[in-house]
């Protein structure tokens, strides 16, 4: 219940679209045409239009060619999109060559392949990326054609800017692109502990529609099985025959056997129905029971209030997130975890605490951010990370509030405090409206 294995869910993997790749592509060979156009036509300055011409030719016809033989809308292994954003840096290293080198003020268009791959690419290629435009600015800041100019008037610009132009390129590559990854890496972490949250209801509904079954397959089969009861019950009493006597004898009370059984998936059923209302107090004891039997005193304090005590629903989501706390509660605990609870006509609160260590002070206030775990590795017990993100979204969908702090020193360990509206927690009806 803590933590979701790694065998049931799975990160998204990262693959680009072939098609996004040669869009941009396709946008790169335009707007470079109408840079050349420009310069050559409209500013009348001496372009090197063959060579240029020429790259760009290039590019255009690997597009053609890979929309012709690819699949536009087959995804790409990180391999092959890395390697089409390393020919969009040569193929713009080339122009630049022709064009002024790092004297360009297009020479800034090192980013984009980089950033695009930050941006949906794993770490190792957009570093792979990230060197190879610097070493092309490297080379470019040697070795270029004159800047297209008026040849009347000629741009001069000293070596010392052009170091500049080189140093900026360098560190915009770096740091905009680690930013763009970590942005992108927590939406990516947000979006598949989503995906891991709604695995879990999902989970959490096929139980409740099983025992929904059970209780129909129960009563559908009670009435056919109580006629063959009947019926072998008088045959035994009829036939005479020894044999024929002990085959009936047995007949009925596998009969019997099968409609105690039966008896017993209606009971487990009943009990079990999303719709059952139980008292707070029953709600704790159902989610601490599973956990008495681990070596770790679980003491269960209810105050003692003039108001009534608070009647629910019996809801996955809160079974489930306080289920998960308790537990997180006991791994960590070294002898003692309480569970305290407290209402009154409009608050109801829920505190679970441990003897424990404690939640180390650098995670204290992003615990509950998916894919936050202390926990080595999956064979010491730990999982993804999701345990405490999942139960805290289940709960916050009821309508709670989540905090976690630590005790006051000199004591020490974790304290979790849950608290509702008493009108939200006794609303909660379905299922359905808690994932609504």
């Amino acid at each position: 219940m803590t933590e979701l294995a790694a065998s049931d869910f799975r990160p998204a993997q990262r693959h680009i679209r072939l098609d996004t790749i040669l869009r941009l592509r396709w946008l790169a060979v335009l707007g470079q045409l109408a840079a050349i156009f420009i310069v050559a036509q409209g500013l009348e300055f001496n372009v090197e239009i063959v060579p240029c011409v020429s790259i760009i030719a290039l590019s255009a016809a690997l597009n053609l060619a890979l929309q012709t033989v690819s699949n536009p809308l087959q995804r790409l292994e990180p391999m092959q999109a890395a390697g089409l954003l390393a020919l969009n840096i040569v193929e713009l290293a080339g122009l630049l060559f022709f064009t002024g080198g790092l004297q360009n003020p297009f020479s800034f268009l090192f980013l984009a392949p980089v950033l695009i791959s930050a941006t949906a690419l794993p770490a190792r290629f957009t570093f792979g990326l990230g060197v190879l435009a610097v070493a092309c600015a490297s080379v470019l800041f040697f070795f270029h054609t004159p800047l297209p100019w008026d040849s009347d008037d000629p741009l001069v610009l000293p070596p010392i800017y052009l170091v500049g132009v080189w140093l900026s390129i360098a560190l915009a590559i770096g740091v905009t692109s680690l930013y763009s990854f970590q942005v992108t890496e927590e939406a990516r972490k947000l979006a598949d502990a989503l995906a891991a949250t709604e695995l879990v209801l999902t989970r959490e509904q096929h139980l409740t529609q099983l025992d929904g079954l059970a209780a129909a397959a129960a009563h559908e089969l009670g009435t056919p099985l109580a006629t063959i009861f009947l019926i072998s019950r008088e045959l035994e009493k009829t036939v005479k025959e020894p044999v024929f006597a002990a085959d009936l004898k047995t007949l009925r009370e596998q009969t019997q056997r099968c409609r105690d059984i039966l008896s017993k998936i209606t009971q487990l059923s009943s009990t079990g129905a999303p719709f059952d209302r139980m008292k707070l107090s029953e709600l704790i004891e159902e989610v601490v029971a599973p956990h008495r039997d681990f070596g770790v005193d679980i003491k269960v304090r209810i105050a003692v209030a003039i108001v009534a005590e608070p009647v629910g629903s019996r809801n996955p989501a809160i079974l489930y997130g306080v289920g998960n706390i308790v537990e997180n509660a006991v791994d960590f605990a070294r002898t003692t975890v309480e569970v305290n609870a407290w209402w009154n006509k409009d608050t109801i609160e829920l505190v679970i605490s441990d003897d424990g260590p404690g939640i180390p002070p650098d995670i204290l206030n992003r615990i509950g951010e998916p894919y936050l775990s202390r926990r080595r590795s999956q064979d010491e017990g730990g999982g993804l990370g999701l345990g405490v993100f999942i139960a805290r979204t289940l709960l916050e969908r009821t309508g709670a509030k989540v905090s976690f702090t630590n005790r006051t020193f000199p004591e020490h360990g974790a304290v979790v405090q849950i608290t509702w509206l008493r009108e939200r927690f006794e609303a909660i009806e379905t299922f359905e409206e808690t994932i609504g």
